[in-house]
């Protein structure tokens, strides 16, 4: 048999039970801790959104070329939820204190975070009217440079994600991330607090006779790189889930199983 068709088969093997042994030796502390980490990241976002709800781009510090500390607390909010994402797997998978709850609600949060971050850095509180038409956005751009288009490309990414996932895991087959997934996530954490802080410290609307300042093409440019990485990430998991499923269904068959 091929080394490929090796791998696809070992991948089919049962899947773990949601919850492992539980290392004996930690204390109640430790096997909490990450699970506390995990519920606070959920509650960082919600006051990370209620701090955008509460700020406007027209009027604002940022509109008129001071620092913008409203944005700076909410990339701050935003930077500190991010390293609880790290922070909560390293210490449950050191512990031994991965648990259903962690399973379940480590990536709940981290949706929450980051969908919930480009849904309101999308709209119209981050619009800015311009004279000049733009290529994308008409008369007009979004400062933080994520435009709604954007977002349904991104989420709708993360939906066949998702939805490949859920199949193959019910077939019993194992699917988790990999290094594509890893750099999606990695440009995602980088470009939300990005926008924010250069947004809130320089210029990004357009200069007087119609070009761009750096922090202009500085957002745009890493928004662009995000998006096309995020798009492309979803290609692995797409081919891989081919690749598992022609090995499950050739398993089956040759196991007489219609």
């Amino acid at each position: 048999m091929s080394s490929g068709a090796s791998n696809s088969i070992s991948a089919m093997e049962p899947l773990q039970p949601l919850d492992r042994p539980v290392n004996a030796a930690i204390r109640p502390w430790q096997k909490a801790l990450p699970n506390w980490l995990t519920g606070s990241r959920v509650i960082m976002s919600m006051a990370f959104f209620v701090v955008l709800t509460l700020w406007r781009f027209e009027g604002s510090a940022a509109a008129n070329r001071l620092t913008d500390w409203w944005l700076i607390a909410s990339a701050s909010l935003f930077i500190i939820a991010g390293l609880t994402d790290i922070l909560d797997g390293h210490l449950a998978r050191r512990w031994g204190a991965e648990s259903t709850f962690g399973r379940i609600m480590d990536p709940f949060a981290d949706k929450l975070l980051v969908i919930g971050s480009l849904v309101f850095l999308s709209g119209p509180d981050f619009w800015y009217r311009t004279p000049q038409m733009h290529a994308f956005s008409g008369h007009g751009i979004q400062v933080s440079g994520i435009y709604p288009w954007m977002v349904v490309v991104i989420v709708g990414r993360e939906l066949l994600v998702t939805s490949i996932r859920a199949v193959l895991e019910g077939l019993g087959l194992r699917f988790g991330a990999d290094w594509s997934g890893k750099v999606k996530m990695l440009c995602q954490s980088v470009c939300i607090p990005l926008s924010l802080i250069t947004t809130a410290v320089t210029r990004v609307t357009p200069l007087e006779d119609g070009t761009m300042p750096w922090g202009r093409w500085t957002i745009d440019i890493t928004v662009w790189v995000t998006v096309a990485a995020t798009v492309l990430s979803g290609v692995p998991y797409v081919f891989r889930c081919i690749k598992l499923l022609s090995a499950w269904d050739a398993q089956r068959r040759a196991r007489g199983v219609e």
